[in-house]
């Protein structure tokens, strides 16, 4: 395995289980990310180095920020209007599916306002997973067809939607319209070849995760179990491969007050002894500063 990029860093040596869902909150100077298999939300701040955490009964897999200062979190049981102050959750919406069998994943709010969330099929011996928007009149279903739901993310001028299936390691490109929030025109963005049967992980470059998109239109994306990120361009061609000290990176986001800071949320959870013993900062997120800035979060306004 190749070495990794000599400018990453540690940016909080805290370790999660499974890390996701990243998302730089530019009001209060602080990342804010879940671990789902952990039952945690957590927040730091980068200035003072508090990092903070709330704990729940269940799996919470993404999150968002709301415009009434609250936020939103995709949990199995449904989806949740939380206040960090007071610790008060409020149902948003019921979960569309057999919670035994299927759960929220991957979820992010468009330029518009409106939450679409994807789930992960958990059996996944079928392409049973659904993508979902949360607008002013409640839930609806938007996509359907994929295993596992992931890379959320939305171009520069709001005209492409991107959204991927890890388990078909494709990602996915839609035309969106912005006034209703519909769909059309899918077509496949980037794919990437799947781990043949007995191949090392040390030669294997991974299946798409979560993702960001930078002020160029460059769409950045976790490699889970490749070792990397890559930035691919508005076309899907890559650009540049970050190559990490760990093998599980699940989503990238841009934070700082320049929101050229990209963090990177990793995993740890299942992974074998020996690759945690050489890999120690497996969970942690990690930090790279970079010349292009992201997008900025967009807020939750239903």
């Amino acid at each position: 395995m190749r070495d990794a990029d000599p400018d990453l860093f540690v940016a909080v040596a805290h370790a999660c289980l499974l890390g996701e869902s990243p998302f730089w909150h530019p009001r209060e100077r602080a990342l804010y990310w879940c671990d789902i298999p952990g039952h945690r939300l957590q927040r730091f701040e980068p200035a003072g180095g508090a990092l903070a955490h709330w704990d729940f009964d269940t799996d919470v897999a993404s999150c968002a920020p709301q415009l009434d200062g609250r936020l939103l979190l995709a949990m199995r049981d449904g989806l949740w209007r939380f206040d960090p102050a007071s610790g008060e959750r409020r149902l948003a919406a019921k979960p569309p599916y057999d919670p035994a069998k299927e759960r929220f994943n991957d979820g992010k709010c468009d330029p518009q306002g409106r939450f679409w969330v994807g789930t992960i099929y958990e059996p996944r011996d079928a392409a049973a997973a659904t993508l979902h928007c949360l607008t002013r009149e409640g839930l609806k279903r938007k996509a359907g067809g994929v295993t596992v739901a992931n890379g959320l993310a939305w171009s520069p001028d709001g005209a492409t939607m991107y959204w991927t299936d890890t388990k078909a390691h494709t990602i996915y490109a839609f035309d969106f319209e912005p006034h209703a929030g519909e769909l059309s025109r899918q077509r496949v963005f980037a794919q990437f070849a799947p781990r043949a049967e007995g191949q090392p992980l040390d030669d294997y470059g991974g299946r798409p995760d979560g993702a960001a998109v930078d002020t160029e239109g460059c769409y950045w994306v976790a490699m889970f179990e490749g070792q990397r990120v890559l930035r691919l361009s508005p076309a899907g061609e890559v650009l540049r491969e970050v190559l990490l000290p760990v093998r599980c990176a699940t989503m990238p986001c841009f934070g700082g007050d320049d929101l050229k800071t990209l963090y990177i949320t990793t995993a740890r959870e299942k992974r074998p002894a020996a690759e945690l013993a050489a890999q120690p900062l497996a969970g942690c997120v990690l930090g790279l500063r970079v010349d292009v800035p992201g997008l900025p979060v967009n807020v939750v306004h239903v």
